[in-house]
């Protein structure tokens, strides 16, 4: 044999190869080539001959001389790896491929199908049953496996969905400043500031609704825990939905304290409800400064003709759209879903909105002051 005669450079392993070369050579768990390849290695580098290693290993001279080749021409961890060959050329070209592509990049219903979203199955069904009339002839028995080596090897997930937000306001960057100047403001002066330039007391508060709040009641009593046997609450799985109501909320950004209305129905009377609800609270000479977004009922006819019985009294500073996290107030609710109305249930709408209510007061009791934390100075 060739390979017998050739007089081979000896193996030198570093250190950490070494030790590689042994765990993998005492492995269970790796593939059985690999680990006879690992002894070869290092029987080799120890300065034992071909024969030797065969007799020791029970491998072939040939693959005993391939193994120790690749080492020498490329490193250890070569001769541990088959070389990669392709025993003949492939049969489905990279236009076809290209054209496998194109289809995943457009939806089902655009050839005629009920479907929204290709699935690998549906894709390689219609692949198949067009690619003779495409020109592709070498994909008409292309199975689910073919297609989806195609589209991973140009990361495509056709059966997915990944969500994005539009900008829909040009004017995001101009409101989000107006919105952040405010809250600035509130940390400059005092509700109750007043001076030259600024004669009549500015309230800031800030106002959204929680809506969809559910009234949901058990169908079996809570079982209560047990030291040492049940660590939770038992509660059965089914429930009763009896209705869902609104949080209707103006958080005082001076002070933390909230007003809140809790209704069936979120509408215009509603949220006008909520405003004669500020006027009542604040003083008659101050001006209330409204942060809210442009839900219909804060702009409504019938919310612009009761503004319009109350001149000067109210000040609206507007969110842009799709920026509610901008609203203070969404904190304020956030607290509520993670407190009281977490795991509530109720026997009724109406225990519902006592439930919150009274949740309200108790965070009144205690009031927190949420602030903007940070501000872009280039922008504001």
């Amino acid at each position: 044999m060739a390979g017998s005669v050739v007089r081979r450079a000896p193996l030198v392993l570093k250190a950490e190869q070494r030790t590689r070369l042994e765990c993998l050579a005492r492995s269970r768990t790796a593939s059985q080539r690999e680990v006879q390849r690992a002894g070869i290695l290092l029987a080799y580098a120890d300065g034992q001959t071909p024969t030797q290693i065969s007799r020791s290993l029970g491998a072939s001279r040939p693959a005993i001389y391939k193994c120790i080749d690749k080492a020498l021409a490329a490193g250890a961890d070569a001769g541990l790896r088959d070389r990669y060959h392709r025993p003949f050329a492939p049969r489905i070209t990279d236009d076809a491929k290209a054209w496998v592509v194109s289809l995943a990049c457009r939806k089902p219903k655009e050839f005629g199908l009920a479907a929204e979203l290709w699935t690998i199955s549906a894709l390689a069904g219609y692949v198949a049953a067009n690619a003779t009339e495409a020109g592709y002839p070498a994909l008409e028995r292309a199975a689910k496996a073919t297609v989806w080596r195609i589209l991973n090897a140009h990361e495509l997930k056709p059966h997915r969905v990944r969500y994005y937000l539009e900008q829909r306001d040009r004017q995001f960057e101009h409101k989000m400043a107006e919105v952040l100047m405010v809250y600035r403001d509130v940390n400059l002066y005092r509700a109750e500031a007043v001076h030259d330039r600024r004669p009549t007391p500015i309230y800031t508060v800030s106002v959204d609704e929680k809506p969809g709040v559910q009234a949901l009641g058990n169908t079996a009593p809570d079982l209560p825990p047990v030291a040492g046997k049940h660590a939770a609450i038992g509660r059965d799985h089914e429930y009763v939905r009896h209705g869902t109501v609104s949080i209707l909320a103006a958080l005082d950004l001076h002070t933390g304290h909230i007003l809140a209305n809790v209704e069936s129905r979120h509408r215009s009377i509603e949220f006008i409800a909520l405003l004669n609800k500020l006027d009542e609270h604040y003083r008659p000479e101050a001006i209330i400064r409204v942060v809210l977004d442009n839900h219909s009922a804060h702009i409504s006819k019938e919310t612009m003709a009761y503004l319009a019985t109350r001149p000067g009294r109210f000040e609206y500073v507007h969110t842009p759209k799709h920026g509610s996290w901008l609203n203070l107030v969404e904190m304020a609710f956030s607290k509520m879903a993670r407190s009281f109305l977490r795991h509530t249930r109720v026997a009724s709408v109406d225990e519902l909105k006592q439930r919150i209510l009274q949740g309200i007061d108790e965070m009144n009791a205690h009031p927190v002051r949420f602030q903007w934390k940070s501000f872009d100075l280039d922008l504001v």
